[in-house]
């Protein structure tokens, strides 16, 4: 655990983590948006180099830190690798779905098919998901810190959208947050269920 590289990625992971949860939490509590910048300004470059990092931090980290944390083996590389993957995809999906400008932050439509008629989340839904699994399936405490902090984002980030949202489109948007859940819920449910009857 004497590694320079190993914690300097997880001083990285924790500048990035950290850097975009303030600037989440600055707009939550402050009339100052940090995100969505809704335009390719600074905090557009910032918040995209933070999760960057983090990124890098996150895959060196699953390398040198690779089954640090004791959870039993082959279990939880299995359940690990039965949550990242499918719902890494969903989320990437569910990010192409809504289209690259607006899963960046920048204005654009809004979108309300597709994925979207689940969820006025899915991408973070998913995404939180897909954490659960790659801390599972890495196994190691280090990234286990950082996850965490990074769930925190996927939970956070509806409540700092929104007002932002209902700025950007108004009674459109109030209509379809009355009809679908920010997370998942009784309206998933009808979703699914009414896309499987249309199915038939």
């Amino acid at each position: 655990m004497d590694d320079p590289l190993l914690w300097g990625l997880f001083a990285l992971g924790l500048v990035g983590s950290i850097g975009n949860l303030t600037g989440f939490l600055v707009t939550l509590t402050t009339g100052r948006r940090y995100w969505p910048p809704g335009e390719r300004d600074w905090r557009y470059y910032l918040h995209w180099t933070l999760s960057n990092l983090l990124n890098v931090a996150f895959v060196g980290l699953a390398y040198l830190d690779w089954n640090t944390l004791g959870l039993p083996r082959p279990v939880s590389l299995y359940a690990g690798l039965a949550l990242f993957v499918p719902f890494y995809l969903a989320a990437l999906a569910a990010g192409f779905d809504l289209g690259s400008e607006e899963t960046m932050g920048l204005s654009g439509d809004l979108r309300t098919g597709g994925w979207y008629r689940l969820s006025r989340n899915p991408q973070y839904v998913c995404y939180l998901v897909a954490t659960v699994g790659f801390v599972l399936l890495v196994n190691s405490a280090l990234v286990t810190v950082l996850a965490t902090i990074f769930a925190s984002w996927w939970l956070l980030l509806p409540f700092v959208e929104e007002p932002w949202l209902r700025e950007q489109y108004g009674e459109a948007y109030e209509r379809y947050a009355a009809r679908v859940p920010r997370f998942v819920g009784t309206g998933t449910v009808r979703a699914l269920v009414e896309a499987d009857h249309d199915a038939r």
